[in-house]
């Protein structure tokens, strides 16, 4: 609830949820079109995230989310380095692939929405830990 300026209590109204932006360096290394895989490599560490849609917030079915990364089993460059999942009915997404390990000093992912029904988004999410054994990133998507 809010008080207007005449006093008077009213429903408080919500923002929207504003979309992710793409983060500088998020697109580093893409390559289009990486396979719906059930793991990357022989796994070990879990990439996990979230995508939403901009304004009501609701979850995002369905939606493929490519994941890449610099790991023990090669670097974000090579094709055996990417994978795509999907997420599920409560837009939640969870991919194993390899440990990753620091490039340019800094343990981090990439990850992209690039599927056309919303615009594409890169994100670049790092570690706090290099020994950390899962990273997540969060999407929100904004509608074509």
């Amino acid at each position: 609830m809010a008080i207007c300026a005449s006093g008077i209590f009213v429903p408080a109204r919500a923002q929207g949820v504003a979309p992710t932006p793409t983060k500088r360096g998020g697109s580093n290394n893409y390559l289009a079109g990486a396979l719906i895989v059930e793991r990357i490599g022989s796994g070990g560490f879990w990439m996990t995230g979230t995508v939403r849609r901009a304004g009501d917030g609701a979850p995002v079915a369905g939606r493929r989310i490519q994941v890449w990364a610099n790991t023990t089993e090669g670097h974000e460059r090579d094709p055996h380095s990417h994978g795509a999942t999907l997420t599920d009915k409560n837009g939640e997404f969870r991919l194993e692939m390899p440990q990753i390990v620091p490039a340019f000093g800094q343990p981090h992912g990439h990850l992209a929405y690039d599927s056309g029904e919303f615009k594409t988004v890169f994100l670049r999410p790092v570690m706090p830990n290099s020994g950390d054994s899962s990273l997540s990133a969060h999407f929100v998507l904004e509608p074509v």
